[in-house]
This record gives structure tokens, C-alpha cells and sequence, in this order.
């Protein structure tokens, strides 16, 4: 690579990734951080041979191995030979294991923090002074590049820092960055709201098997719905009551259904739902 004088590490880590060096470590081996990884293979963002995912049993990491990715029972090591280090543990173990590595986590590393609950505020206290920690709040459609991320970066991650993992992150889904007080807000919206979205595509095929379809072909029409009304949303940026008056025909058939859905008060309910979840995000966050 080109010297790195006097420019930032941030920029560095940019560059390494630009020149493919860059090597990426996960701590922890669960569902998330495989698709995370998966998307960083698919969109030919970091070889296989530079991660390194580590964990206590063998269990998850077969399925690293068989992707191609290196594989250890030490967290320590994962330290030692990456950059950018996603910790992927339960939060509840994550204490334990900040410890674990603290020794080991020095100025050029990046540590990026998926566990919930967390704050910024605590990564800070166990790891040493200055270290460059963001923390990320991921969903469970990274795993197929559909994710809705968040991240929040604390006093030692730079600009530098934040556009590496935003560029990473874009090919497992949405990616922005925003203040720390918004990630238990997007636990609510997005976090938990994928279930939300599960119970309504239930419901929307359950309507239709009732009317005499096949649950299976019931199933994949509402998911194909579901899917094509997101992309207008996000495609068009219109907000959505513009989007939903363009379905409606005068006296047609949608607005005679949403009649139904307005009695049955679905806007205050899934309102209730996100303020419910983010509620409880903030009590695990205190406990």
C-alpha cells in the first residue's frame, strides 16, 4: 500500500479495504454475525481468508469453516490478527469477555459492539482509554442483505471510522449512523419490528386462505406484497399516506378494507407495539 505519514488511521483502514487487506474478526459466531459475514462475502467486500469468527464450541463455527473463513476458540487471537472486530456475544457475557480482550486491544484496532443493551458509556469503561469503539444495532434480515442497521460512535471513533463501516455494512442492508439515544428506538421500529411484519403477512394470507386460496400460494403473494410496497417506500421516498391515497380508488375495494383495518385500530396498535418494545430495550439497557 501507499505510506501512511500523517494521515488518520481511519483513512488507513479505508484504504487497507480498498486494497483488500483489510481483516475483519468476529467475537461470538451466532446467527448475526453469520449473516454480517455472509454479506461481506457476497458483495466481495473482505475475502474469506482475512476473517476469523471465534467461539466457545465448535457448534457454529462449522458452518464459518465451510464458507471459508478461519476459525478459533480463542478470543484472544481474534485480537491479535484483524482490525475491525465485531464483539457478537450476549450482552450478559460481553463484561466478562471486554475483559478477556482488553489487554490485547490497541490503537489501530476498530470495535464495533452488536450487543443490545449495551451503551457506548460501559464499552468505554472496559476497554482501554481511547480505543476506537462504535456500537451496532443490527436486525435479523442482514442475514439475507435486507438488514436495517444503526450505529451510534463513541468519543474515540472518528469520521474515518464511521464511513469504513458504513461502506461495509451497505451490502448487508441499511445502514446509517445516528445519535446513540435513537438505538433503542430502532430495537422498537425495526429490531423486534420484523416480528410485527410476520403476525401482519400471517394475517393478510390467513384472510385469503379463508376466501379459498392455498395457504402456500396465500403466503408467498402477501410476502410479495409486503416486499414490492417497501421498495415504492423506499425507492420513491414518498411518505407512505401518499403512497397508500394513490391505491385507493373512489368507493373501490381498498378503501372499504381499510375501513375494517381503521375499526379495528391498527395504527395505534402497532404504535403501542414499538413503544412497548423500545420501553423494554431501555429497562434491559439498566439492569
Amino acid at each position: 500500500g501507499r505510506g501512511l505519514g500523517v494521515r488518520g488511521r481511519g483513512r488507513a483502514a479505508m484504504e487497507a479495504m480498498e486494497s483488500r487487506e483489510l481483516r475483519v474478526g468476529f467475537v461470538g459466531a451466532g446467527r448475526m454475525a453469520a449473516g454480517m459475514a455472509r454479506g461481506l462475502l457476497r458483495a466481495g467486500k473482505v475475502p474469506a481468508s482475512n476473517i476469523l469468527a471465534s467461539a466457545p464450541s465448535d457448534k457454529n463455527l462449522d458452518a464459518w469453516q465451510e464458507s471459508g473463513c478461519r476459525t478459533t476458540h480463542c478470543n484472544l487471537e481474534v485480537l491479535q490478527d484483524t482490525t475491525l472486530v465485531f464483539l457478537a456475544t450476549k450482552p450478559h457475557i460481553l463484561p466478562g469477555v471486554l475483559q478477556e480482550i482488553r489487554p490485547a486491544v490497541g490503537p489501530h484496532h476498530i470495535v464495533v459492539s452488536m450487543a443490545a443493551g449495551v451503551s457506548l458509556q460501559t464499552l468505554q469503561r472496559l476497554l482501554p482509554a481511547g480505543t476506537k469503539v462504535l456500537r451496532l444495532m443490527p436486525n435479523l434480515p442482514c442475514v439475507v442483505q435486507a438488514g436495517a442497521m444503526v450505529f451510534a460512535r463513541g468519543s474515540g471513533a472518528g469520521d474515518g471510522e464511521a464511513a469504513l463501516l458504513k461502506n461495509l455494512l451497505s451490502s448487508c442492508g441499511l445502514c446509517e449512523e445516528v445519535p446513540e439515544s435513537y438505538i433503542n428506538i430502532h430495537t422498537g421500529l425495526s429490531g423486534s419490528g420484523v416480528a410485527y411484519v410476520y403476525l401482519f403477512a400471517e394475517a393478510l394470507a390467513e384472510g385469503a386462505v379463508k376466501m379459498g386460496m392455498p395457504v402456500g400460494l396465500a403466503s408467498r403473494i402477501a410476502a410479495q406484497t409486503l416486499l414490492g410496497a417497501a421498495k415504492m417506500m423506499l425507492e420513491t421516498g414518498e411518505h407512505p399516506a401518499k403512497l397508500r391515497g394513490d391505491v385507493c380508488t373512489p368507493g373501490g375495494t381498498t378503501i372499504h378494507a381499510l375501513h375494517q383495518l381503521e375499526k379495528g385500530a391498527l395504527r395505534a396498535t402497532v404504535m403501542n407495539a414499538v413503544e412497548a418494545a423500545t420501553n423494554r430495550a431501555c429497562d434491559v439497557a439498566e439492569d
